[in-house]
């Protein structure tokens, strides 16, 4: 396994990002993996997660926001979240030309990466992974924030807990079912952190990751 730091440029006014590779030795794809609203590319669960996958022969980008970068705390507005997801798979595809690329990231990295994808179609990129989609804030259930889902013309995995605050299961599994494109992983007891009292999912997080884009690279 090899790990690799890089920088993204986005543009000349929103500058420049930090990211980080780690490549596994057999490296069957790569996956770029943007971080939440309330952490960096280098918080412990992201790292954690990149390592995890690495031993499943999953390569990952990681990299920052602006906001992040700049260590601002309130997150970049949509538009300029989506120029540094183009700025990170365009860096990937750049990276690995020849391997198979999937994108997303934990919870707003993930919203932002398939808000992007539903108006730029890239045929470059074989399906999304959310670790948690935040689909309404805190006590205030609502499906609006998936109205864009349904312009995703991709496979999209969510990895989704049932105590997840901002996700209240029966409407993720409600939205889910109406995208045929989607696959809903339940993983019971845990929050939008994915913490489980007494327990590590994060091999499971990994393992469910691999499953899904073992099939999907099966069919191509």
């Amino acid at each position: 396994m090899e790990t690799s730091l890089h920088t993204i440029h986005i543009s000349p006014t929103l500058g420049d990002v930090s990211s980080e590779v780690i490549e596994p030795e057999k490296l069957k794809c790569i996956l770029t993996l943007a971080h939440g609203a309330g952490a960096g590319m280098n918080h412990p669960f992201m790292v954690a997660l990149s390592h995890a996958l690495a031993t499943l022969n999953i390569g990952t980008v990681r990299f920052n926001f602006p906001f992040t970068e700049l260590k601002k705390k309130r997150p970049d507005v949509p538009a300029v979240a989506h120029k540094t997801i183009e700025a990170a798979i365009q860096k990937t595809k750049e990276l690995f030309p020849s391997i198979p690329l999937f994108a997303g990231g934990k919870s707003f990295g993930g919203r932002m990466t398939s808000q992007y994808l539903s108006k730029q179609v890239s045929e470059d990129v074989k399906g999304i992974v959310f670790v948690g989609f935040p689909l309404h804030p805190p006590g205030k259930p609502s499906i609006e924030r998936a109205d864009h889902l349904k312009d995703v013309k991709i496979p999209m995995l969510f990895l989704q807990g049932t105590r997840d605050e901002l996700a209240h299961w029966e409407l993720i599994t409600q939205v889910t079912s109406a995208l045929p494109l989607a696959t809903l992983i339940k993983l019971e007891g845990a929050d939008h952190g994915f913490k489980v009292p007494r327990q590590n999912i994060l091999p499971t997080l990994a393992t469910e990751i691999d499953t899904w884009i073992t099939k999907l690279l099966a069919r191509t």
